[in-house]
């Protein structure tokens, strides 16, 4: 794909033929899921009204998520994603068959539509952050912000009108239409990927297996304090805010009166509140910062829990769901940008992995939290409580700045292949890394503050082991060590450091003083003999 510098505004990606074709599959196959899910979860309210087994529907489809996202990630970073992303499709297509077959016969029970759900949970689950990952795939790098805020667009077209059609199939035609309708949408976004026409990977000697791959994301992420900010600020906002979805087929049938139409009405009016909060979003941020966006996001959320806790009319209630939907996206799309801004490409899918089980955990943990709320003060007063600890939690946390995401994480390329006197093999370590300076006296406290900034850097990118010696005979002498699992691992780590890390670098060897550039040594671990016998 061509370098051009994008002119096309917020719509410029779908210039890109196939970012559009598999852009419109995605909407198409996510409208089918919503139809899917307002046919669950009314089924739900018919087989038991409960409000915890109501809510445990939400639980089952977000728990999977919480659950295997990381894995997912690591699957997403190491597999060939076409071919993954086929698999899941076809996963969720035998789930959605399954229900419309149950539904069909009049077998569908509590048990079974909760196990399903957790089913389609797993494959969304494991969709989740391919899909997310091979957004640079797809477009020049200049429109890949835009392409995260129109897959965000998407799914918020298919909230507006997946709902709503959802509701008028389920009153019209009954569930087994509506899931057999989910079925299709399956059938187009497989064609879809099996036509886009993706490079096979090339073979890398330094690929890496599953479980090195998954140590390596969950070093980055313990490492990276920005994304333990977007972490943070994810889990509080979306425990709370994690009342309404999980209350809301209970507020429309028993608090609003509604039959499942006015239902998927009310998650139509969601949707298309998001699409309007989409589309001025951009004014906004000429205005005002994340934080600010994410302040304002908590307030008119508060404000929606509450009005609706005092039973509305219908119309009424209809339109304070726009205001949700427009909430909502703000959130979404702030959370999931300062996220992708602080995440280098080679653990993009592992660190989305992370902040979509951060995600889903609080909702997880949030929607059986209000369930049980519910079932203990009554669905109006949850609402109140739920309304009050997000307006609370919302001023607090905006003390809490998210990162702004300017730092270069593209990859230098600056440092030197290590020399060896004969091949390493990969699988050989563990290596010891020993970095020699020599700083003045004067400047040793800088220097030392630069090297502890250095220090999430080396932990990022694949040490599991950090620290700082000085020479007792010479304290203007210190060593830097650093330890990584493998050889392979190491060489990772060349490609790894990011022109931001370059900078941080370029601070600590300003500091070194003498002729030569600091020694740096690799180290090897011995294997010792086995004793004869």
């Amino acid at each position: 794909m061509s370098a051009r510098t994008s002119t096309g505004g917020s719509f410029a990606p779908l210039r890109q033929p196939v970012f559009a074709v598999l852009w419109a599959a995605t909407v198409l196959g996510n409208t089918g899921s919503f139809m899917r899910d307002v046919a669950s979860s009314w089924l739900m309210t018919d087989l038991s009204a409960a409000p915890a087994a109501v809510a445990l529907v939400q639980a089952a489809g977000t728990l999977p998520i919480f659950l295997l996202a990381i894995p997912a990630g690591v699957l997403s970073d190491i597999l060939d994603r076409r071919k993954f992303l086929i698999a899941i499709q076809i996963l969720l297509a035998s789930v959605s068959i399954s229900l419309m077959t149950l539904s069909y016969f009049g077998m569908l029970s509590v048990s079974a539509l909760i196990g399903l759900t957790f089913l389609g949970g797993i494959g969304a689950a494991l969709m989740g952050p391919t899909w997310q990952a091979i957004v640079p795939e797809l477009v020049p790098r200049e429109d890949v912000k835009g392409a995260v805020a129109l897959n965000s667009l998407g799914i918020n077209i298919a909230r507006s009108i997946g709902p709503a059609a959802g509701g008028l199939l389920l009153a019209a035609f009954g569930a087994a239409v509506t899931y057999g309708a989910d079925v299709a949408s399956y059938i187009l976004v497989i064609a879809a990927l099996i036509w886009w026409p993706r490079a096979k990977n090339a073979d890398d000697a330094l690929s890496e297996n599953f479980f090195g791959a998954f140590r390596a994301g969950l070093r980055y992420t313990r490492a990276s304090k920005s994304l333990h900010v977007v972490l943070l600020r994810a889990a509080i906002f979306f425990a709370f805010a994690s009342a309404v979805w999980a209350l809301l087929p209970l507020v429309a049938r028993q608090l609003l009166g509604g039959n499942a139409s006015y239902y998927g009405l009310l998650l139509g009016a969601v949707g298309a509140g998001a699409i309007g909060g989409a589309l001025i979003m951009p004014k906004l941020r000429e205005q005002i910062d994340s934080d600010a966006l994410l302040l304002g996001a908590a307030i008119i959320t508060a404000l929606v829990l509450s009005v609706l806790s005092f039973a509305p009319p219908q119309w009424l209630a209809v339109v304070i769901l726009l205001f949700l939907g427009a909430s909502w996206i703000t959130a979404l799309t702030t959370l999931n940008g300062a996220a992708q801004a602080v995440l280098p490409n080679w653990v993009r899918g592992r660190g989305l992995a992370v902040y979509l089980t951060v995600f889903n955990g609080a909702m997880t943990a949030g929607s059986l939290g209000w369930g049980a709320v519910g079932e203990a003060v009554g669905i109006p007063a949850t609402l109140l409580i739920g309304a009050a600890g997000l307006m609370v939690a919302g001023f607090i946390m905006h003390r809490v700045k998210l990162p702004t995401g300017d730092a270069d994480l593209v990859s230098s390329n600056h440092w030197p292949e290590p020399l060896v006197a004969k091949p390493v093999a990969h699988d050989r370590g563990p290596v010891l890394i020993l970095i020699d300076y020599h700083v003045a006296k004067h400047n040793r406290t800088q220097f030392l503050h630069a090297l502890d900034e250095m220090s999430s850097e080396r932990r990022r990118d694949g040490a599991y082991g950090w620290g700082v010696t000085e020479d007792p005979a010479d304290p203007e002498k210190i060593a830097e060590w650093f330890m990584v699992e493998s050889w392979a691992e190491h060489l990772r780590q060349h490609k790894r450091v990011s022109n931001a890390d370059a900078d941080l670098q370029s601070k600590v060897l300003a500091l070194h003083i003498g002729p030569e550039k600091p020694v740096v040594r690799h180290l090897l671990s011995i294997n010792k003999p086995a004793r004869a016998t």
